[in-house]
């Protein structure tokens, strides 16, 4: 593994934070990638309340700035864990020179032929999950800001955190942050371009034990939008907690052969 100059971008999905990489980020800095696990606007220990957070953008502003800030010539292998497949694609939109490679982690993968609530729209309309006792709430009685999401005790044992430790739920269950999907902003949006997110070359880790975005959901957005190269984990949604070792090495092999 590892060369210095590959650098790997870790970006965690909705209600998590860049704390949920610790067990990946901590192996591939040992093996000499350089890692950043940024929070997203609203989570992990971004200051801001959700309600200050009005759009995708805004809440994909900490990745945004912190591609722009990258020196000419650098790429990173961005990677998107949930609905931080969307914050990738978003990244990858406006920045497609600077990504060498987008991997998509158990995660929501736009096309570019629909806006990118259609994934996350489909995902709900089919019912592909029981939400059990999240809680979806309107944040303001105008309806202008988007429906705040926040995952329950019950949903985050049975459908994401079934193959960790104790532990590693205990410790979330303790971090987890109001979040949201986003879908009323993202449905007004246009579709990322060719030239844009479909010009970078993508590649989509399955989760095979996934009870969150179960894998038949997964495999869809793979036809619906087929990549260089589908990898396969026998991990829960949260892989990086209860898969590391495998994922580190998965990883470590995608930056190896496109960074």
């Amino acid at each position: 593994m590892g060369s210095g100059s590959k650098h790997i971008v870790l970006v965690h999905g909705a209600c998590l934070g860049g704390w949920s990489w610790f067990k990946v980020a901590t192996p591939l800095r040992a093996a000499g990638y350089r890692v950043d696990t940024p929070d997203l606007a609203a989570s992990g220990v971004d200051p801001r309340p959700l309600r200050e957070v009005p759009t995708f953008r805004d809440y994909t502003a900490p990745l945004l700035d912190l591609l722009a800030a990258l020196p000419d010539g650098d790429r990173v292998v961005l990677v998107g864990h949930s609905l931080g497949g969307v914050n990738v694609a978003l990244a990858a939109e406006m920045f497609p020179g600077k990504v060498a490679a987008a991997v998509f982690l158990c995660a929501f993968m736009p096309d570019c032929a629909a806006p990118p609530s259609h994934v996350l729209e489909k995902f709900v309309e089919g019912k592909w999950l029981d939400w059990m006792d999240t809680e979806l709430k309107p944040q303001d009685d105008e309806g202008k800001l988007p429906t705040s999401m926040l995952f329950g005790p019950r949903i985050m044992r049975e459908k994401f955190f079934q193959l960790c430790s104790p532990e590693d739920l205990t410790l979330a269950s303790s971090l987890m942050r109001v979040s949201s999907m986003f879908i009323e902003d993202l449905v007004v949006q246009q579709p990322f371009t060719k030239e844009g997110y479909g010009s970078v070359r993508r590649v989509y880790v399955v989760c095979s034990e996934d009870y969150a975005i179960v894998e038949g959901f997964q495999r869809w957005m793979v036809e619906n939008n087929p990549v260089e190269e589908v990898k396969e984990i026998a991990a829960d949604h949260l892989v990086m907690l209860s898969r590391p070792k495998e994922l580190v090495q998965c990883l470590a092999d995608i930056a190896d052969k496109y960074a």
